[in-house]
Order: structure tokens, then sequence, then C-alpha cells
């Protein structure tokens, strides 16, 4: 695969809202899902860069022009004893498909989570999106086809909170 020479990694800071915003209402918009309203936006800037800090973002740049993003956490694995890294979204911008971008992104998180001692890295992928399910398979990972994704959200989780 091809990787233009001009692009960079980084990690995100507070002043790239503005950014990170555009970004992932871009993803949004590839999903054909709403982007975060302003409160949205705030709280974003709220946990990703405030005490405490839930989430971190990677930056890539294309001769300085953002190309992509990757918005990762921490989560925890009992049986492995050691901490995951749970990539949340990653996001290319289509004129910048085909350049790298993504690879190196995975690849800095990789990195990331070998430096952390994580065990594993995961993440889910729509099951529509099979370009991104070929490129995810290029670099070696494996579908979890006996584990099915649970969400509770909105009235059923304030009910049981409730309880």
């Amino acid at each position: 695969m091809p990787i233009d020479n001009s692009l960079r990694i980084r990690p995100a800071v507070e002043n790239d809202m503005p950014l990170i915003v555009s970004l992932v209402n871009a993803l949004a918009d590839y999903e054909k899902l709403e982007g975060p309203d302003a409160a949205a936006v705030e709280r974003l800037r709220k946990h990703g860069f405030g005490e405490p800090c839930y989430f971190k973002v990677l930056l890539a740049e294309i001769d300085g022009r953002a190309a992509g993003y990757a918005f990762y956490f921490f989560t925890y694995s009992t049986f492995l004893a050691k901490p995951t890294l749970y990539l949340e979204d990653l996001f290319v911008l289509p004129e910048y498909r085909k350049r790298g971008v993504g690879y190196l992104l995975m690849k800095e998180l990789a990195k990331i989570a070998v430096n952390e001692d994580c065990g594993r890295l995961d993440w889910a992928v729509l099951d529509w999106n099979q370009n991104a399910i070929d490129f995810y398979n290029r670099l070696g990972a494996v579908q979890l086809n006996d584990w099915i994704v649970c969400r509770l959200t909105g009235e059923p989780l304030t009910n049981l909170a409730k309880e």
C-alpha cells in the first residue's frame, strides 16, 4: 500500500476541537446519522480534554490538512488481566483514502496498545461497510461472530438505573 510521504499522525489537543467536530460530522454523514449538537460538542471537549479524560484522539494530516482520525479509550479484560485498547471511531475522509491514512492510524493504535501492555485491540465495524471489513481483514483482524453487541440507551437505561 502506498503511503503518502507528507502523512503525519499526532495526538489531538483541545485547540483541535473544531477539526475533530468536522471529522465526526463527516463520519456521521457517511453513516447517515446526525452529528453532535452544541451540547454534545461541549461534552466531547470536556470528556476528551478535561479531568477525568474518557477518550483520546489521533489526528491524521496530509500536508497540514486533516485526513482522518481515530477515537480510542481503554477497557479491561478480566480473563487476560490486561487493559484493552478500544477503537471507537476510525474515519478517513474519502479524498484521502488509499493513501495509507487508515493503515498508519491503525499502526499507531497498535503501538499504543503494545506500549500500554494491552492484551488486545478491539473495535466494531458496521456489517454493511465492506470496504472497512476488507481493510481490517488485510490487517489480520478476526471477526468475532459468536459475540452479539448489546446496548442500553435512553429510557431503558434510565429505567434500569432507577430500579
